[in-house]
């Protein structure tokens, strides 16, 4: 499993909606066009599929930023909500 911050700037409204949806089902929506994904390599690319069919490439940007543990750790978070906790972390 690896942690993705998956981000969107899609102008089409339709478009937008449907990559939203489809994340919704991935991961944790952090901001308005952020979302905090753990995924299995399997996930991974299942989610890529799905996406790629809904983005026009042309207009739509979609950003996929794996963050390992160590780089996880680093993460500041500033009001909103928690950083999404990866399978078997724990909290104290």
């Amino acid at each position: 499993m690896l942690f993705y911050v998956v981000t969107y700037d899609i102008p089409s409204n339709r478009r937008r909606k449907q990559v939203a949806d489809v994340l919704e089902g991935y991961g944790r929506r952090v901001q308005y066009s952020v979302f905090e994904c753990v995924l299995s390599a399997k996930k991974y690319a299942e989610l890529q599929a799905r996406l790629r069919s809904r983005v026009n490439l042309q207009e739509d940007s979609v950003r996929f930023y794996p963050l390992s543990q160590h780089t996880l750790a680093k993460v500041e978070v500033w009001g909103g909500v928690p950083v999404t906790d990866p399978p078997g972390s724990v909290i104290i």
